[in-house]
Parts: structure tokens; sequence; C-alpha cells
């Protein structure tokens, strides 16, 4: 869940225009218009065992049909990489692996929500609990299992969503699955900046995904969207995971405090 964000009123989330109701017409269409062609053609592949790289194309699809307009900056990884992003909205997602064709550990709850849930499996998403401590070490398993096939995978350690503007402390425990990791692999910080288009992306509060979804769909205008990257780090170097998640939230915090100030991130 999000933390309150006072500052937006309760109707503010359902003042719709009738130029906004129509590009929440015309998104939506673009959506399923691009499903309709993907998924045929993602099942397509697994039936002759060949990579799919559909999940990915129908996930960018989302994000340019929503008014994305992405650019990266900083040399991504792009094998034996686990990255460690910020999080501002479930926006955030086509974004990220539309770019970087990953995978994503995300709250066992979504694998309930309908359509998204099923795609998030296609996707191959790794579901966790927040809640059941008893889990973790299964859970853990789980992602160092993931962490050895040849796709990365995103983490968001804050846990929850933010305005874009802040960080809230970021949580170690999934980082037990880097210390060590199974596999020679790097941990790839990247911070996820919407600019001035923050505000109206940002999932924050106790706003329904339903309204954060239509909000952002009405919205007129593109997303001027930056995916910085930046300097890996390989987390044998540190002690454990307590150690490697400082490492990766001092690096994100000080490229957002760059980004804020109008200087260079990367």
């Amino acid at each position: 869940m999000a933390y309150p964000l006072t500052e937006r009123a309760e109707a503010e989330r359902f003042s719709i225009s009738v130029v906004g109701m129509l590009f929440v017409v015309l998104r939506v269409a673009a959506i399923l218009l691009s499903l309709a062609l993907c998924l045929p053609m993602h099942y397509l592949w697994r039936l002759f065992r060949i990579p799919s790289p559909w999940p990915r194309f129908f996930l960018w699809s989302v994000a340019t049909s929503c008014g994305a307009i992405i650019k990266t900056e900083g040399h991504r990884l792009k094998q034996n990489v686990f990255y460690v992003s910020n999080h501002i909205s479930w926006f955030d997602i086509p974004v990220i692996a539309g770019v970087t064709g990953c995978t994503f550990v995300a709250q066992d709850g979504i694998a309930s929500w309908p359509i998204i849930g099923w795609l998030c499996r296609i996707n191959k998403t790794i579901f966790v609990s927040r809640t059941d401590r008893m889990q973790v070490g299964n859970q853990i398993d789980i992602i160092r299992e993931a962490i050895e096939e040849k796709y990365p995978i995103t983490v968001f350690p804050e846990g929850t969503t933010t305005d874009g503007h802040r960080l809230l402390p970021f949580k170690p425990s999934l980082f037990q699955a880097m210390a060590p990791p199974p596999k020679p692999t790097m941990i790839q910080p990247m911070l996820l900046d919407y600019g001035a288009a923050s505000k109206d992306i940002a999932w924050v509060g106790e706003e329904p995904a339903i309204d954060n979804a239509k909000r952002l769909f009405a919205r007129l205008g593109t997303i001027p969207t930056t995916l910085h990257f930046l300097e890996p780090f390989d987390p044998a170097d540190f002690a454990d995971r307590k150690a490697i998640c400082a490492e990766a939230e001092r690096r994100i915090a000080s490229a957002l405090s760059a980004s804020l100030s109008g200087e260079p991130v990367v």
C-alpha cells in the first residue's frame, strides 16, 4: 500500500473532462489492440520453445500508448544483472519492462488482480508475501533460482510508492538473494524520473488502482520519462544484505538529489 499524500483532494481523483474520457477510451482501445496482437504471438513463440519478446513489446506499448516518451541515460547491463529502482506507480512496470525486458519481484496480492495478475505471470513476475515471515526463506530461494535464468530482475526495495521527489527507507530482505548471488551477478541501481509529470503519475495515498489508471489515461500531453542507469556494483564486495541494500539506496538517493537540483545524474 502507498503512504498518505494529503495534498491530493478526494474530488480530484474523479474529475475527468469529456476530452479526458476520450483519451481514456482511445488508450484502452490501443492497449487492447496491442494485447490482441501480442498474446497469440507469445503463445506461438512458446509453442516452438523460442524466447518470447512479446510480453516486453506489450508492456512497452502500454507505456507509449499512455504518452510516455522514454529515454535512457547511462550504460545498461543486459545480462547477469539485478536492477534496483525507486517506485512511483504501477506505471513503472511497463516503462521499465518495456526498456529492459526484465521481470519483477511483486507483492503476492497483485497475483489475484483480474487481468493484471495474469499478465504478470506471463511476464514471469515473482510474487512474494510482505506479511508472512515464515515464507521469507522460500521466497529468497525462488528469487535465487530466477537469478540463475538469463532474464534480468527488478526490485522496488522501498516496498511502496512515493511522489517521485523523495525516497522511503529501503527494505533489505530481498537483497538476501544477492548475499552472495547464486552466480556472478552485478547490482545496477536505476533512477526512474518522470520530471514534472511525477505528480500526475504517482499512485499514493488511498487512491484505488482503477482511479489512478483512469487519471493517468485521461492525462493530456506526453510523459517525458528518463531511466537513469547508474554505475553497477558487485554485491560480493559487501558484507551482507544490509550493506548491499544501503549501497543501492545511497546511489539512488544521490541520483535523485542531482536530478531535483538540475545536475547531471550519470
